[in-house]
């Protein structure tokens, strides 16, 4: 029998300026096995969301299989699926990305597809419909990414050991709420700012300057209009830079957000949590390594 398992990073995308286009792994996990079986599917699912995600073929790991069954010609006769979710669900940290990613890389090895990490990106790509996190989860550290109809540009770079500390507060807020909350338009002048800006943080996180990094981790085009719904959300970045903070932005589409800092990872955290509490929000904290691996897969053969 074979059996192939998976683990996929969590990852913070927009990184501030970087909107759709910067992405960074973290070091919180997802793990999926897969085994072919006679007929059927089987799914179970334990840890994050466990009562919330479909145990049926829309499930989105289920989904995005089917996407390499289909596009290399083979699928197993029938599937069992065993996931075991780290990253919370629907809070910025590139869950739904994770799925995705797990689905795509165990599907290819399961059916021996020969899909590099790249054509498994444009796969995620047309399911995701953006590809920052997946791009993070795939390929690991900090990911630079541009998609258009035409081309689909990826780029990782490695970058000097770093932790962030996370604020996890416990607000429904879907993607396509926050991707709503978005003018269809924005002046110039905001425009040619993120990527100044956007382009700072590439070099800031690279390099390690945190100093640079404080002055760059600045949005106009995103940020402005998503923390409105987000309770406390400018307490929170004021309490984060109180306690040590080099910058703070919001992870993703949110609700969580991300603190930079080369020290007082805990402290920070701890900052972030009272500020939503103290707005009436509860909130959970994590601290956690950048990721360098993306993707990792393993198969083993047995009887």
């Amino acid at each position: 029998m074979k059996k192939v398992s998976v683990s996929v990073p969590a990852s913070t995308a927009n990184l501030g300026a970087g909107f759709d286009c910067l992405a960074l792994a973290l070091g919180l996990r997802n793990t999926v096995e897969f085994w072919e079986i006679k007929q059927g599917l089987e799914i179970d699912v334990e840890g994050e969301g466990e009562d919330q995600v479909p145990l049926d073929p829309t499930n989105l790991l289920v989904r995005a299989a089917e996407k390499v069954f289909e596009k290399v010609g083979k699928r197993p006769t029938g599937l069992r699926v065993h996931k075991v979710n780290a990253i919370p669900l629907g809070v910025g940290l590139g869950s739904s990305a994770a799925a995705i990613v797990s689905g795509l890389a165990a599907a290819n090895a399961l059916a021996d597809g020969g899909l590099s990490r790249h054509d498994l990106l444009r796969l995620a790509h047309e399911i995701e419909g953006h590809p920052d996190n997946v791009a993070a989860a795939l390929f690991g550290g900090l990911t630079l990414v541009s998609a258009s109809a035409e081309e689909l540009l990826v780029h990782s770079l490695a970058i000097p050991p770093l932790k962030v500390a996370i604020a996890v507060p416990h607000i429904r807020l879907s993607t396509a709420a926050a991707r709503a909350a978005l003018p269809e338009h924005v002046p110039l002048h905001d425009a040619v700012f993120n990527i100044g800006h956007a382009l700072f943080t590439v070099q800031a996180l690279t390099s390690g300057d945190s100093a640079l990094l404080h002055r760059a981790m600045a949005d106009r085009l995103h940020q402005p209009y998503r923390k409105k719904l987000i309770p406390g959300y400018d307490a929170v970045v004021a309490e984060a830079r109180k306690a040590g903070a080099s910058a703070v932005a919001l992870s993703g589409a949110g609700p969580s957000l991300v603190a930079f800092s080369p020290e007082k990872h805990a402290e920070i955290a701890g900052a972030m949590k009272a500020a939503f509490e103290a707005n009436g929000v509860a909130c959970r904290t994590f601290v956690l390594p950048v990721d360098r691996q993306g993707v990792q897969i393993s198969v083993s053969v047995s009887g």
